[in-house]
């Protein structure tokens, strides 16, 4: 766990719901060259780094970015983590709208930001609930160890771009097929396809 993902606790817009603190290809220290067609978004997507952090790290007030501009890459998660959160995102959401399986990374995120929870993402996608559970079903079932498809990576790169515009939520749950109605008690942030999302 870097020292980036430690010290941020970010939030995910309210449309996907969370936080986040983390990207996925860039070292730390790297550099992206702006290119013509290039916006905050597009680099944040494409590097797996927060729109947010790429404004702080490179000192911008606004979205306003121009062709030739070097600008400095936040840390990142490691390709491993990447793989992992993929995996089970895919797992989790298969069947559900495309924001649903941004969400679902965008939990994971925000838990590892938590100090309630462990402090990285396969600390958290394989940590085990006050009860002696698995967190998340898919750990339990072995499904998690599924090859992950494109949207399930497409979906960590978009949550992990949207770090600091959100309600930070940090469960979810399935009312129809929960056994217990102890996610009901939180508040509820968002609902997607068949997940109610809180924290």
């Amino acid at each position: 766990m870097t020292r980036f993902m430690k010290t941020y606790a970010a939030a995910l817009s309210a449309v996907i719901c969370g936080t986040i603190a983390f990207s996925t290809n860039a070292a730390a220290n790297e550099s992206y060259t702006v290119e013509a067609g290039d916006s905050l978004w597009t680099i944040a997507v494409d590097e797996g780094v927060s729109v947010q952090d790429l404004q702080n790290l490179n000192g911008l007030s606004n979205d306003e970015i121009h062709p030739g501009t070097q600008l400095a890459l936040p840390e990142t998660i490691t390709n491993e983590e990447r793989d992992l959160l993929a995996q089970l995102v895919h797992a989790e959401a298969v069947g559900e709208p495309y924001a649903g399986k941004v969400a679902v990374a965008t939990v994971v995120l925000n838990r590892v930001n938590d100090n309630d929870f462990p402090d990285s993402i396969r600390g958290v996608v394989y940590d085990v609930t006050p009860s002696g559970h698995y967190a998340f079903s898919p750990v339990l079932d072995d499904s998690i160890y599924a090859q992950a498809d494109a949207d399930s990576y497409q979906a960590v790169d978009e949550a992990l771009a949207f770090e600091g515009q959100g309600q930070g939520s940090l469960f979810f749950y399935n009312p129809e097929t929960a056994e217990n109605n102890w996610n009901a008690t939180r508040t509820e942030t968002i609902t997607i396809g068949s997940h109610v999302f809180s924290k």
